[in-house]
């Protein structure tokens, strides 16, 4: 029998909201430097760009999935931090093991550097946060 809906953390109250406005302001952060980027000097190195893309679109559909609280937003949530994790691991390694595919930087180069490493640090918080308010089986006492 699972809890009381009113007794399990929800994915977007309490420190839920702080991640939601985290992920919502790197939405914004990411989503206007690849704009500008893009519009501006794709050919220079449009992998970083698009990259930047990507990682923007995951924010805002990370932070709709944790805002949501439902099923389908958890699933959705989960499925973007997962994806930002390794995008961000992947990214990173990429980007410092061959720095001529990346001659300018995207918001996952060097694990987030660019943006004190928050981008390594925000798929981590975001899963640990999913797993804290997931639903949890109420034993009978044996």
């Amino acid at each position: 029998m699972a809890e009381p809906s009113a007794a399990r953390p929800r994915t977007n109250a309490g420190p839920g909201r702080l991640l939601i406005a985290v992920y919502l302001l790197f939405a914004i952060a990411a989503s206007s430097r690849a704009a500008l980027q893009i519009a501006t000097r794709f050919d220079e190195a449009p992998l970083a760009y698009l990259l930047s893309a990507l990682a923007a679109v995951v924010y805002i559909v990370a932070a709709a999935g944790l805002a949501r609280a439902g099923h389908a937003g958890r699933r959705v949530a989960l499925a973007c931090c997962a994806l930002e994790l390794v995008g961000v691991v992947g990214v990173g390694v990429f980007s410092l093991a061959r720095p001529d595919l990346f001659p300018d930087e995207t918001v996952w180069s060097g694990f987030g550097s660019g943006y004190g490493y928050i981008p390594l640090v925000l798929p981590i918080l975001g899963l640990a946060w999913l797993r804290h308010t997931r639903r949890r089986a109420v034993r009978a006492p044996s």
